[in-house]
């Protein structure tokens, strides 16, 4: 099971879209300066993730999010987080950023 995901920065106007087995490792690695292209933008918050079968379909959902047309649906769910989303990819911006 693999998971696409996308990060929000508390800080910056950033959105981080990437693949994992594991997303709660992923968010720490993220928040703890233990990746180079996002060490900048921390700390995140998980604005969207979704499960998929196989690596092979996680990197297409993955290209499509960092596409034009992915990124205006990922700032849309910035603006209303509960537009058509499954319950299990639903995220609430924390409180205060």
């Amino acid at each position: 099971m693999y998971f696409v995901y996308s990060l929000k920065s508390c800080n910056h106007k950033y959105v981080y879209v990437g693949i994992t087995e594991n997303i709660e490792r992923r968010l720490y690695q993220h928040n703890h300066g233990q990746n180079k292209s996002t060490k900048p933008y921390s700390p995140f918050f998980l604005l969207y993730y979704e499960k998929l079968p196989d690596r092979k379909a996680a990197r297409e959902r993955e290209i499509y999010l960092k596409s034009t047309s992915g990124k205006r649906f990922l700032y849309e769910l910035l603006d209303n987080p509960r537009a058509g989303l499954p319950p299990e990819g639903r995220f609430e911006p924390p409180l205060g950023r």
